[in-house]
């Protein structure tokens, strides 16, 4: 989750909806996205909000502790219950981020799962995912895991060579990830994603196509590749700016994304989303495509975002305050923003862009059919799926894909 909240409104202290946020709601699939905001030591390229236990010690006390952690998020669970009171919908997807999850006991993990259960009901086919550190689990783990419900778990691999984990600051070996995959798949996970980023300094395109390689060969369903952002405040951005190791420029990602593309698709896995591709239609993250679709989730945890019902809201991001929320019956919730019919218009074109079925052209403006024009003429967007109503990236759009939505919304 990102480390910075947005402005907005107050939350109520009850944590109560407007009315509106439920209008037609069992037409929406309802997800649960859970935040572990722990991590054993802080990459030097991340910017979510999370915590090692050198950052929280002395501040929050026992309130921050990771030890009763599970039994403040399933507070937050309990209290998603009351506030949505009588929806009637099964949890379609859960998926439990960080952080580092695999820092929990894997029993505290299921029980938070469960509490998801007890409250809401799962769907038949749910999907139940959790993100893992290669270093944070091992064979009885993954399988108290699948044992308690869990049937998708994405492994952190970033790349296989050693030179540029360390640049990352990751502290697993190269192999380990794809030894993670094999115990995954004999602890019976079905579902099993690899990630994977490019474009990090001292990175070569032959380190990047033997990071495809290897990830492909461990046998994965689904593999998440994406570039390097190198955000301000992060201790990459102060080693980059000292002149210690050199920034990475958008040439080289566009490179690196069509050297994915093409290793990726020979290996039989098909984009869906411009950053995520798949064996097979069951393997697409039905979580991510919740997100991208504008359906509703609630997210439980030290600065987790929710959306219902075209009302979004976040939560406060330290530990130590997330929990004296909860302790003291309140919403954890530091603010909220109701989004205009225009909000949503515009967050649908930004997202559903993305996807492998495009974006209906419905959405776009008298000013943004237009520049969809001029993109098609460009080679920006397919011709044919443009006929049948729908703007589709090519492979050139997906390059540009950010340059593309900026202008189709206008």
């Amino acid at each position: 989750m990102p480390s910075v909240l947005p402005d907005g409104e107050p939350m109520p202290e009850d944590g109560a909806l407007p009315a509106s946020a439920l209008l037609g709601a069992g037409e929406r699939p309802l997800g649960f996205y859970l935040h572990v905001p722990y991590c054993a030591t802080r990459c030097g390229y991340c910017d979510f909000n999370t915590y090692t236990a050198t950052e929280l010690r002395g501040s929050g006390g026992v309130l921050a502790s990771r030890d009763n952690y599970a039994d403040t998020l399933i507070d937050e669970v309990r209290l998603a219950r009351k506030v949505l009171g009588d929806d009637p919908r099964p949890v379609r997807t859960v998926f439990v981020g960080g952080g580092t999850p695999t820092l929990l006991a894997a029993d505290d993990l299921v029980r938070m799962l469960a509490a998801v259960r007890d409250e809401f009901g799962l769907a038949d086919d749910a999907e139940i995912t959790t993100e893992a550190n290669p270093e944070s689990v091992d064979p009885a783990y993954l399988s108290a895991l699948r044992e308690g419900g869990f049937n998708r778990v994405s492994f952190g691999m970033q790349s296989a060579r050693q030179h540029v984990l360390k640049v990352l600051d990751r502290t697993h070996t190269p192999g380990r990830p794809e030894a993670c995959v094999a115990e995954a798949r004999a602890a019976g996970f079905e579902h099993v994603n690899l990630d994977l980023i490019y474009g990090t300094p001292g990175e070569t395109d032959d380190d990047w196509r033997a990071s495809l390689d290897a990830a492909i060969g461990a046998g994965p369903d689904h593999v998440s590749a994406y570039a390097l952002i190198v955000e301000e405040g992060t201790q990459l951005a102060r080693r980059i700016r000292r002149g210690e190791v050199p920034m990475t420029d958008d040439d080289v990602h566009a490179d690196r994304y069509l050297i994915a593309e093409e290793v990726l698709g020979g290996a039989g896995f098909d984009w869906y989303e411009v950053s995520n591709w798949a064996t097979s239609e069951a393997g697409r993250c039905l979580h991510n495509e919740l997100y991208w679709r504008g359906a509703d989730w609630w997210g439980a945890g030290p600065g987790a975002h929710s959306h219902v019902g075209g009302v979004r809201w976040w939560n406060v991001k330290h530990p130590g305050a997330y929990a004296a929320a909860l302790a003291g019956g309140r919403s954890p919730g530091a603010g909220r923003e109701v989004l205009s019919d225009e909000d949503r218009r515009v967050e649908r074109v930004l997202l559903e862009l993305r996807l492998l079925e495009g974006c209906p052209l419905s959405l776009l403006k008298e000013a943004g059919l237009a520049s969809a024009r001029r993109a098609l003429a460009d080679g920006l967007l397919e011709g044919g799926p443009f006929v049948r109503g729908r703007a589709v990236l090519t492979l050139r759009g997906r390059l540009l894909a950010d340059a593309v939505v900026r202008d189709l919304v206008d």
